[in-house]
């Protein structure tokens, strides 16, 4: 049989209603940062229920496993689809539906966190086990992996990926069941503000840290940052490094006393389209503290570089991008484009060893009141990651044909 027949057994094995019914079971579960480990117990149930192998709570912090398991079809390429289980907290604002209610509702599934990215991880589960039913000869393994802490340090993809390789290799981040070939990155600068402290009484002996800061939060939002790329970067990721203040927290804690501050530390959030360096985008925030000591010659600061992540970018004719290309076209019966994404993607951390498409469901805006997702998103994702991992395990590793 060959690779498209393959596919086509492939995409006509998922189970379309257990796809929108693990979503909703995944969305009652919540996995916020820090509470990982519920979801991954769930879901290591599930695989163990459904005869997956190796299936394993893969330790990274205390409480905040991976959910691994494994299908195997003897010698050949290894295929990983991996996502990640934690979300960011809740937001204010629900009204058609609760967080945690995984309610369908008029063909659409409610649940917070189910485009980042918890339908994905219910879609690659579904897609395996149809894969694993089709009466076809395959070669390889396809390997399931949610993994911990991606809103953190990223820790349980690099765990995951230091002990586990892959010949191809799907990211299931929210694209609107679009091919993205890559991502921006994320550098993290705080900028210290520093004053001189006093009573409040004592007002003209002071130099208040959080009005400089006031000055340097003017100076960085205004910041419109285009830097020297090569033009085919431009036109996939637009012009503008885009920088921002974040957080900004100065003085004492709430509920304790009050004083003038002599410090206050501004989070500066920037990204960075790949091939743009820290010392790049660093000469823009001193460029703007510049114009912030213009506007109080008292301004002083300390800048620290406190995380750095670079992009993803991958090319085109990589196999693992044309074997997506291929699925999604057997799928969705239309020629896909290629396209990027402004977010930070695990492959921060592992995609200059793995060669990862990304692909799931789900778009822009995400983390808002009344987060949903139609049945039909659910219903591709499911249909694509079965074609995409069929095409993979009927097809040497490194070929396309």
């Amino acid at each position: 049989m060959d690779a498209d027949a393959v596919m086509r057994a492939a995409i006509d094995a998922v189970d379309l209603d257990r796809a929108v019914e693990l979503t909703r079971e995944v969305c009652r579960i919540p996995s916020i940062l820090g509470n990982e480990g519920p979801l991954a117990s769930f879901l290591t149930s599930t695989l163990d229920d459904s005869g997956f192998e190796n299936v394993e709570l893969q330790e990274v912090l205390p409480d905040r496993p991976n959910a691994l398991g494994e299908v195997h079809f003897g010698t050949g390429p290894r295929v990983v689809l991996t996502g990640h289980l934690d979300t960011k907290p809740v937001s204010r604002g629900w009204s058609a539906s609760q967080p945690f209610s995984g309610d369908l509702v008029d063909g659409r599934v409610f649940g917070h966190g189910i485009m980042d990215m918890k339908s994905a991880l219910a879609c690659m589960v579904v897609a395996l086990e149809a894969v694993r039913s089709i009466d076809t000869p395959l070669a390889g393994t396809a390997a399931f992996a949610a993994v911990s802490d991606h809103m953190g340090d990223q820790l349980g993809s690099i765990a995951y990926f230091a002990a586990h390789g892959a010949d191809l290799c799907v990211l299931g981040e929210l694209s609107d069941n679009e091919i993205f070939i890559g991502h921006r990155g994320r550098y993290y600068f705080d900028v210290t503000t520093l004053g001189r402290s006093a009573h409040t009484c004592d007002k003209h002996l002071a130099v208040n840290a959080n009005t400089l800061a006031a000055h340097a939060v003017l100076a960085l939002d205004a910041s419109k940052l285009e830097p020297v790329i090569e033009p085919w970067a431009r036109d996939l990721f637009g012009a503008e490094t885009m920088m921002a203040p974040g957080r900004i927290y100065g003085g004492l804690a709430p509920g304790g006393p009050s004083m003038i501050p002599d410090e206050c530390v501004i989070r500066v959030d920037c990204r960075p389209q790949p091939g743009v360096s820290v010392e790049t985008v660093r000469e823009e925030i001193d460029r703007c503290l510049r114009a912030a000591t213009s506007a109080d010659p008292r301004f002083e600061a300390r800048v620290d570089l406190a995380d750095s992540k670079t992009g993803y970018l991958i090319e085109p004719d990589a196999p693992v991008v044309q074997t997506m290309l291929r699925a999604v076209r057997g799928v969705k019966g239309v020629e896909p484009e290629f396209k990027v994404a402004g977010w930070l993607g695990d492959t921060a951390s592992f995609g200059d060893k793995i060669p990862t498409v990304i692909f799931g469901p789900g778009h822009e805006p995400v983390y808002c009141a009344d987060e949903n997702l139609s049945v039909d998103d659910i219903h591709t994702a499911a249909k694509v990651y079965a074609a995409f991992t069929a095409l993979a395990l009927s097809t040497p590793a490194g070929s396309t044909s």
